[in-house]
């Protein structure tokens, strides 16, 4: 480590539901630095989802978030000219991320018409624990456990 690591950026709160993770959410989301479109996706899909499922819809995707959210993932690392899948723990920041780009990804590969529907859909599934973002978690935590064996290989 020769350079002092960045610091963190302060991210604002959204001005609907005053949270910082809907920000880090449509901050995600966003394309071309288009950030009002992306809250207005955003804010379409929890109105979509407090119709269908008549709940909250920021307590349901906080929900999806934590259903999705991995444990344990793995990662390559070598030893001895041979490359092992290790598997290691998930930070608390980085679990969150990917929670949140695997909901975006797989909301974006949906069948339905508008990305507002195709978020509140994956929304809706991951909440109730399934969907393709939940069948990635469980494909990387048997990803994890296969390769159990290698986890004395720890970085």
């Amino acid at each position: 480590m020769r350079k002092s690591k960045p610091k963190k950026r302060i991210i604002l709160p959204d001005p609907k539901f005053n949270d910082v993770m809907v920000t880090r959410f449509v901050n995600n989301m966003m394309y071309d630095g288009k950030k009002s479109i992306a809250y207005d996706i955003f804010y379409g899909a929890i109105e979509i989802v407090e119709t269908k499922t008549t709940e909250n819809g920021l307590e349901q995707w906080k929900k999806a978030l934590v259903n999705i959210s991995p444990a344990v993932e793995v990662k390559s690392r070598r030893v001895g000219g041979a490359n092992f899948q290790v598997p290691t723990e998930v930070r608390p920041e980085r679990k969150i991320a990917l929670g949140m780009k695997w909901l975006i990804s797989f909301s974006r590969k949906r069948g339905e018409k508008t990305m507002t529907e195709k978020l509140a859909g994956e929304i809706i599934s991951a909440a109730k624990g399934e969907g393709a973002a939940v069948k990635k978690k469980e494909d990387t935590h048997k990803m994890a456990e296969a390769n159990k064996a290698f986890s004395h290989f720890r970085f």
